[in-house]
């Protein structure tokens, strides 16, 4: 059993270490050709003009308001929710929401992309606000169902101690037991994030699709997946090129999310 255990880590560590193979082989000649400085800081994305023009800025600016307005609007009601889930929530209304959250979690993303171009676009356009709110609550259950978890692991001792020594109930949810589930709300909130990053159907469907800065949240921007879903279908040569470096720099982009908020639970440790 130690060998099958062993094997089955194995085949995630390969699984990465070929992905990262086959990003870096396809994708680092075309920063070679088109310039790492050019490519990274470009304005504009062309790749019908003579010369083409592949610069990702717009779409690395996209990903990152889109993300971090997804992350104000998700995290918030996530993990509160899943404060009141595990602490405060009645059994009988248990029984109904945690079935609730769980669902939101199966709702295929075309679903939510067309509920967001029914009832978001309508109001917002296609913007970064639209985008954000949406992807928000696509986030909620990985957040609120991994948060709860780690609420939940915290030994009941805490609580009791905080209650004999004077705390009422709110106050040792909140000064006792969410700090020592920290690690684990933060592990929580990266899955979050790495879900709104990675993201791409429901974006397509309502953030607009224009690859420009934007100046505002309710300006329409193209994000890096979607960048790469969108032409991926015709792009050739130097062009496909262009877009496999685009997921170079995604996956470079998330790890360095994944490496700061390491830093910051081992600061909080």
């Amino acid at each position: 059993m130690r060998a099958v255990f062993f094997l089955t880590a194995l085949v995630s560590v390969l699984a990465v270490l070929l992905i990262s193979l086959f990003l870096l082989v396809n994708g680092l000649p075309a920063l070679a050709k088109i310039g790492p400085l050019e490519f990274l800081l470009g304005r504009e994305w062309s790749p019908s003009d003579v010369p083409p023009l592949f610069g990702i800025l717009p779409m690395i600016a996209g990903s990152f308001y889109v993300t971090a307005t997804a992350l104000a609007v998700g995290a918030p009601i996530g993990l509160l929710a899943a404060v009141f889930l595990a602490r405060v929530c009645p059994p009988a209304l248990y029984r109904l929401l945690k079935p609730g959250v769980n669902l939101l979690a199966g709702i295929p993303s075309v679903v939510y992309g067309y509920f967001g171009m029914a009832v978001l676009v309508p109001h917002l356009r296609g913007s970064i606000l639209s985008a954000g709110i949406l992807l928000g609550v696509m986030i909620l259950p990985t957040m609120t169902t991994l948060a709860e978890s780690a609420l939940r692991s915290v030994p009941e001792s805490y609580y009791e101690g905080s209650l004999a020594l004077g705390a009422g109930h709110y106050r040792s949810v909140f000064r006792v037991l969410i700090p020592a589930a920290r690690s684990g709300m933060l592990a929580a909130v990266v899955l979050g994030v790495g879900r709104a990053v990675g993201e791409t159907m429901a974006v397509i469907m309502v953030a607009g699709n224009q690859p420009r800065l934007p100046h505002s949240i309710f300006q329409g921007v193209r994000t890096m997946t979607a960048n790469i879903v969108i032409e991926m279908g015709y792009a050739a040569e130097l062009h496909r090129e262009a877009l496999i470096a685009t997921g170079v720099v995604l996956f470079v982009f998330i790890l360095l999310i994944n490496l700061c908020f390491s830093a910051l639970n081992r600061g909080n440790t």
